[in-house]
């Protein structure tokens, strides 16, 4: 069962990252926020095979797996996030040397941090230092997102700030956990974490899409409106 569990989990986190993440472009032409998140599809995709392939530590997909890990923990659902909310928060549009500039930034991150993932925080300096960073990282992304949550709730969009609050919630909780509070009753693959994780990190793919979305009708109605800017959007 537990396993099933995580099969759909991933799945989830798979869909949500293709489908969103080709909605972005798509949509919004937000290629920060959606490449990001077909990354994260990516990583799942390689999840899921290696677990299928009977998750063989030797295995090359399991670098590519702590790669992707690493791009995502670091830069892509930090900084790059970030930079791509700012387009409804700020009416911020990063050239396309900024968009390439900050993956490469992501991509070498990912190479360097990979390279931790076998070492315990607990007993290695320079791992807890790298858990450090990462959960340092998803405190400055999750103070930002609760400046996002207010200009949601002040747009009158009230439903997508309170799911985007639980589930940024949520996701802090996973990152603090990831590396510091190992679930006493899991098994030795952390199976029920990397569930939760999973779950979390898919429901985060679709509720920011529907955030992002509920500001950029917003903005776009106060444009075209100005003495409705306040209409609720929820």
């Amino acid at each position: 069962m537990k396993e099933i569990l995580f099969l759909l989990a991933d799945l989830w986190m798979i869909f949500a990252g293709y489908f969103y993440g080709w909605r972005f472009i798509r949509r919004y032409g937000n290629h920060l926020l959606g490449l990001e998140w077909m990354v994260v599809a990516t990583s799942g995709s390689n999840f899921l095979l290696w677990s299928l392939l009977g998750g063989d530590s030797d295995s090359v997909l399991y670098d590519v797996a702590y790669f992707f890990d690493a791009f995502s923990r670091s830069v892509g659902i930090t900084l790059i996030l970030v930079m791509g909310l700012m387009k409804v928060t700020h009416r911020y549009k990063p050239s396309l040397g900024v968009d390439i500039g900050v993956f490469a930034v992501a991509i070498a991150a990912g190479l360097v941090l990979r390279h931790f993932h076998d070492a315990d925080p607990h007993t290695d300096p320079v791992a807890f230092a790298v858990a450090v960073f990462y959960v340092a990282v998803n405190l400055v992304t999750a103070v930002f997102l609760g400046y996002f949550v207010k200009q949601l709730w002040t747009a009158g969009a009230r439903w997508p700030a309170i799911w985007t609050a639980l589930v940024t919630a949520a996701g802090t909780t996973i990152a603090i956990t990831y590396d510091f509070f190992p679930l006493p009753f899991d098994d030795a693959s952390r199976t029920i974490f990397y569930t939760a994780a999973l779950t979390t990190w898919g429901t985060q793919g679709f509720v920011y899409f529907r955030a992002y979305r509920a500001l950029h009708n917003h903005n776009a109605a106060s444009a075209a409106n100005p003495t409705h800017a306040s209409r609720t959007l929820a």
